[in-house]
């Protein structure tokens, strides 16, 4: 999956290349950030250095200005409430089938608009790649035995199989948009083992590969579980999570620089 945009216009001149195995990657860096005049860059903490890189990558002067950047630069924990807020773009989003579903129905109700209106449908697709996990629809029948889960996973699919449809056919029309089968497991579990990767890649509209760090918004309370291993994530509710899977092009959601929390 691939996002909608990768990088702006890097004013501060801060784009950098290494080159790992042979192949070249694009990042931006702190470190040259911190030469430019921002020393307080690496007595930041952590999530604030993600979140800062964040905007350094997405930097247009409209949507993120070189001001936003410097307030996060210059961010002090002792300054108190700040002024401004964080035009945060997560990497990715997560969804369980609770609230996912009307995301869906919301872009399948987008595509009939563009029928509508004498359009593509095909150009309505999230902008930024979308997990949906099956596990809220879980509900136990069987405990004990041997056969449990299988009779647990079959009885789910009998009860649940026009909205599994809709979500398949989700999966195959839309890009961007992957959907974990049920019985694989729960949400924030296969968000740490399966789908959290740390670093990203993708490639920007000059065609070189861009790496950045893995961050996420995610509809589960426990999506913070993956902070542990070096990935921010935002539990939000589903309107939020909607906004930012729809959004890409725009701040969403904003966040608060003096609390580093969405």
């Amino acid at each position: 999956m691939t996002a909608a945009k990768l990088s702006g216009q890097d004013s501060l001149k801060c784009r950098r290349t290494l080159t790992v195995a042979g192949k070249s990657y694009d990042y931006f860096s702190l470190m040259e950030l911190a030469k430019a005049g921002f020393p307080n860059v690496a007595k930041l903490p952590f999530s604030m250095k993600v979140l800062l890189e964040n905007l350094l990558r997405y930097e247009d002067g409209r949507s993120v200005k070189v001001d936003d950047v410097k307030a996060v630069a210059n961010w002090s924990p002792s300054a108190g409430v700040a002024a401004s807020e964080i035009a945060y773009r997560p990497a990715r989003v997560l969804m369980q089938d609770f609230t996912g579903v009307p995301a869906v129905v919301d872009l399948a109700a987008m595509r009939d608009a563009m029928v509508a209106l004498g359009g593509d449908p095909e150009k309505i697709n999230p902008l930024s790649p979308v997990d949906l996990v099956i596990d809220h629809s879980v509900m136990v029948e069987a405990a004990g035995g041997k056969d449990s889960f299988d009779k647990n996973v079959k009885i789910e699919f009998e009860r649940n199989q026009e909205r599994y449809t809709f979500l398949r056919w989700g999966q195959t029309a839309f890009n961007n948009f992957r959907v974990v089968p049920p019985g694989t497991g729960i949400c924030h579990q296969v968000n740490l083992e399966y789908l959290a990767q740390v670093a990203w890649t993708g490639v920007d509209a000059d065609g070189k590969t861009l790496v950045y760090p893995d961050t996420l918004v995610g509809t589960d309370s426990h999506t913070t579980m993956v902070n542990g291993m070096a990935v921010l994530g935002w539990g939000v509710g589903g309107i939020e999570a909607e906004a930012a899977m729809s959004a890409a092009s725009r701040p969403r959601p904003r966040c608060s620089a003096s609390r580093s929390r969405c």
